[in-house]
């Protein structure tokens, strides 16, 4: 995993505070502590102590105001140890959800601009020659045989597509295009995926809003799980298009 900003170097002192405390120095990148090079400037000490797992940091006298300021600035994020027996570096790697790479679960009730990834937003595109109101229209269109009810689901788009789709006919194939799809296949998801891969060119701020995702994994978890296209379909579909950004 690359490292998001510049480390510090940490240089350690020989002079002990406490049975587990030691007096160590943070400095500039580049920068040498005068210990070791006596022109290279003024470096700050700080206390540190070491228990398992936790490193603890506290300022040197007259230093609380810049200490603030760096806490602050690098607050929820996330370092990495990097060092040998004379010295060491807290490299930053990122906020915690990016550096840890935490999956984001994608629903019509994600926060902010998620939401546009969600298959139940607004995100207007064209396929094949008709314009849809969004995927959930696309996607419950299917369901119906007749061309003019794929028509008026396609003007729909979140719950009223949905809920539109239960009075289709039940039926395990769809026709589309010419072609005989069994619904719950390969095939099947191929369709979803032209749709998204639609929607994505077409709409800037669902492109935006999935970009924006990074590296993150995507999840789809919703109760029940989709019958026709899992949520693990889905959240593939969502970072193979990601990945073409």
């Amino acid at each position: 995993m690359e490292c998001k900003a510049r480390p510090a170097a940490i240089a350690q002192d020989a002079i002990p505070i406490a049975s587990e405390a030691f007096a160590f120095s943070i400095l500039p990148h580049g920068r040498k502590p005068a210990n070791v090079d006596p022109g290279g400037g003024r470096y700050r000490e700080m206390r540190f102590m070491l228990r398992k797992g936790l490193v603890i940091l506290r300022p040197g006298d007259g230093d609380e105001a810049e200490w603030s300021d760096w806490i602050a600035a690098h607050a929820g994020q996330v370092f990495k140890l990097r060092g040998a027996d004379r010295g060491a570096a807290l490299h930053a790697m990122g906020n915690e959800a990016e550096a840890c790479r935490e999956p984001l679960n994608i629903t019509s009730r994600s926060p902010g601009e998620l939401r546009l990834i969600s298959n139940f937003a607004h995100t207007p595109f064209v396929l094949d020659g008709m314009t849809y109101a969004g995927i959930e229209g696309f996607w419950q269109g299917l369901k119906f045989p007749d061309e003019a009810d794929r028509q008026r689901l396609a003007g729909l788009y979140g719950s009223a597509a949905r809920d539109a789709g239960y009075y289709a006919p039940r039926s395990e194939e769809l026709h589309y295009g010419g072609k005989r799809v069994l619904i719950g296949t390969w095939d099947h998801w191929q369709l979803m995926k032209r749709a998204c891969i639609a929607k994505f060119a077409q709409h800037d701020g669902a492109r935006a809003a999935l970009h924006a995702t990074g590296k993150r994994p995507l999840v789809h978890h919703v109760k029940p799980d989709s019958r026709t296209i899992p949520g693990v379909i889905m959240a593939q579909i969502w970072m193979a298009i990601r990945a073409r950004l």
